[in-house]
């Protein structure tokens, strides 16, 4: 990813300077090509009625919320998903249109007159939450009644009315005078496993609660069901919308799902190395001397560390790229930077590029190994870079 025509400064929007932004001491790339391309991979795959919603929660999980949303809402995606109130402001204020549901929780007044200013549209996920909306969108005397998206709990245990009282929970919402049903929908809690059988009940916990609200005569707009992995698992539950995030930032669910799609991975992480000396033998390396250096090595010091969202635990198990070469992380990771053994690579120069996720020549790591290092997931490692390495999108 380091040769590239242009580069965008994700925080301010702004064409950079490429050699003037790479000074940064570590930063993290979002490869905008590669986030066009999975949106498009993903689209080919679902049904022509079928419309696409970015997650784009946790600012697009660590990539930038504003551009990531910009580009897959020109490359086909036609609704947008965040988790919070002000993630969706956010948007508003850049200037973005397009529908955006909250998919969290929201119930005081203060949220729900930001919801009705900013149009954005909530999740209702039970009778008091309902009457709640409603009761305040009267105080404030809201002309028009706002869409809401109707949550059911088919098994995940979460968020949700419970999905044999779908029929008079979606009844009671209709009746209300502020309050305009957009869609029913459900969230999937092991889409992901090889094992479909607790993804089936729920898909026909799903079925059962639409057929009860049908029976009462109530016209359903849109329903949606589907995450990243069961978009890719399987298209009975694509519906008319499905709610992909990790697939659009190139990762798979699952090692299972990797032959339904070609996904590029989007973010890259780079630091710099700021140092090179030479230790001897017997040598301790940073807090604790949990590393001794087991001969003369060439270590380099780089300007990255836990702060920035390198987890400590993978101290002495990590990785890094440097001129294509993978060399070891050695010493534990401290708050700003980490050592890494350049001794295979010859004359490593203070300023040089390490790449501590993403690719250099025909190597590659992945959020996926370091996920698999600690015994976690990517979705998680994605959404640990701090904000004080800058976002930079390149084409």
């Amino acid at each position: 990813m380091l040769s590239y025509k242009k580069a965008v400064n994700i925080t301010t929007h702004q064409q950079c300077d490429t050699y003037a932004w790479f000074s940064q001491r570590a930063w993290v790339e979002i490869d905008l090509e590669a986030l066009t391309h999975n949106v498009k991979q993903i689209k080919q795959c679902l049904s022509p009625h079928t419309q696409l919603m970015a997650v784009v929660k946790a600012d697009a999980y660590g990539h930038g919320a504003v551009t990531v949303a910009e580009i897959v809402l020109q490359a086909g995606a036609s609704w947008l998903g965040v988790a919070t109130v002000p993630e969706g402001i956010q948007l508003r204020e850049s200037g973005i249109t397009a529908p955006i549901l909250i998919l969290g929780a929201t119930h005081t007044p203060e949220q729900i007159h930001a919801i009705a200013y900013w149009h954005l549209q909530p999740t209702i996920g039970s009778p008091q939450q309902a009457l709640i909306f409603s009761n305040t969108l009267e105080n404030i005397q809201y002309g028009s009644p706002i869409p809401v998206h109707i949550k059911l709990d088919t098994g995940m245990s979460r968020l949700g009315t419970n999905w044999q009282e779908a029929g008079e929970f979606v009844q009671l919402v209709d009746r209300l005078p502020h309050l305009d049903i957009a869609s029913i929908y459900s969230h999937l809690a092991t889409a992901d496993s090889p094992d479909t059988s607790i993804m089936q009940q729920q898909h026909q916990r799903f079925e059962e609660a639409i057929a009860q609200i049908k029976a009462l005569g109530i016209k359903i707009p849109s329903l949606h069901l589907a995450n990243s992995a069961a978009t890719l698992a399987d298209s009975t539950l694509h519906y008319d919308l499905v709610r992909v995030g990790l697939a659009m930032y190139g990762l798979y669910p699952e090692l299972h799902l990797q032959n339904k799609i070609n996904l590029k991975p989007v973010l890259q992480l780079n630091a710099r190395v700021t140092h090179v000396k030479t230790i001897v033998a017997g040598t301790g390396v940073s807090y604790g001397h949990k590393f001794i250096a087991p001969s003369e090595i060439r270590l380099a010091v780089v300007g990255i560390g836990y702060a920035d969202g390198v987890p400590r635990n993978l101290s002495n198990k990590l990785q890094v790229l440097i001129r294509g070469q993978r060399v070891p992380q050695i010493g534990t990771i401290t708050m700003d930077q980490l050592m890494i053994d350049v001794t295979s690579v010859p004359d490593v120069q203070e300023g040089e590029v390490v790449t501590l996720l993403g690719e250099q020549g025909n190597q590659k790591i992945t959020a996926d190994d370091w996920a698999e290092e600690l015994k976690t997931i990517s979705w998680e490692i994605l959404c640990g870079f701090k904000h004080r390495l800058p976002r930079v999108g390149v084409m």
